[in-house]
């Protein structure tokens, strides 16, 4: 019967799978090339034993196992979920770019976990408008502080516990030093925060997948610092703000795309105060982004 696993880590043609118990280091067959197919992290195979004698152990990957999905940006099969992780200060959050990944997992149909973190650094009254904001936005949203270590990671714990997790967000929010704290064998190096420009210098260089547990995987990205949204039309833009759904069919014109057009129902929200302005601004500045960059009029 033959042997299953993950696979945790591709390196120079080298697959590293995980069954569970041990760590093979394997090759592909050659058949998968035949069949236009390519072994990704995330990916569940069967393999073969070629030598137990060896450290590590060494296998041959014979079948992929079918996908649930698989993404291109990180190259990673079989995502749950998506854990996106931002600083609420050091270095101060841009809230465009984490709109602009709250747009990206919603369009891929993964959930989305917001975590904040560096929660020691701000006020109890900053911590509860982001709460206010990003809670309406169809995510949880979730406070740590990870290197004060004040906060309780059980919650987290249990939101991660069984499934496979894209953890991202920019440099210097903390990823390295979270994943270290809930992947102990990890040991990833976290960076110092560059004084100049306050902003962390990327630790991570290759995707691969930490075990957290059983059945539980954290999927390691580098850091990013921009995210481009090319591959949509602007008057989609709005599908992907869920808190614009209330108040769109009470716009005057259908379609409406909440930029100019009067009795827009969603703009007289952000004017009470029923919508995050933070939100708002975001969306428009995406939305002319969009319009610019296809070239419309």
């Amino acid at each position: 019967m033959p042997l299953t696993g993950k696979i945790i880590k591709s390196v120079a043609g080298f697959y590293e799978v995980h069954t569970g118990e041990e760590i093979y280091r394997c090759r592909a067959r050659g058949l998968f090339r035949a069949l236009h197919e390519k072994p990704l992290v995330g990916d569940n195979v069967e393999m073969e034993i070629t030598d137990e004698g060896s450290l590590p152990k060494e296998g041959n990957i014979t079948r992929l196992l079918p996908r649930k999905n698989d993404l291109v940006r990180p190259n990673v099969a079989n995502v749950d979920q998506a854990l996106l992780l931002f600083a609420v200060k050091d270095p101060v959050p841009s809230f465009n770019m984490l709109d602009r990944f709250l747009i990206t997992m919603h369009r891929k149909g993964l959930p989305a976990v917001l975590c904040f973190n560096k929660t020691d650094l701000a006020s109890a009254e900053h911590l509860k408008e982001l709460g206010d904001t990003y809670s309406r936005c169809g995510c949880q949203v979730l406070f740590l502080s990870v290197r004060s270590k004040r906060e309780d990671l059980a919650k987290l714990k249990e939101i991660l516990e069984g499934k496979t997790t894209v953890i991202t967000g920019p440099s210097g929010a903390g990823k390295s030093s979270l994943i270290n704290r809930l992947c102990p064998d990890a040991n990833m190096q976290t960076g110092e925060l560059s004084a100049k420009i306050a902003r962390g210098k990327n630790t991570t260089r290759h995707v691969q997948l930490l075990s957290a547990g059983r059945d539980t995987y954290l999927v390691d990205t580098p850091g990013f610092t921009s995210l481009y949204l090319l591959d949509m039309e602007a008057e989609q833009l709005k599908d992907y703000y869920p808190e614009f759904e209330e108040y769109q069919p009470q716009c005057r014109f259908q379609g409406c795309c909440h930029m100019k057009e009067p009795d827009c129902r969603v703009k007289g929200a952000v004017r009470e105060g029923k919508i995050s302005r933070i939100r708002y601004e975001n969306y428009r500045e995406i939305f002319e982004q969009l319009k610019d960059t296809q070239g419309y009029r």
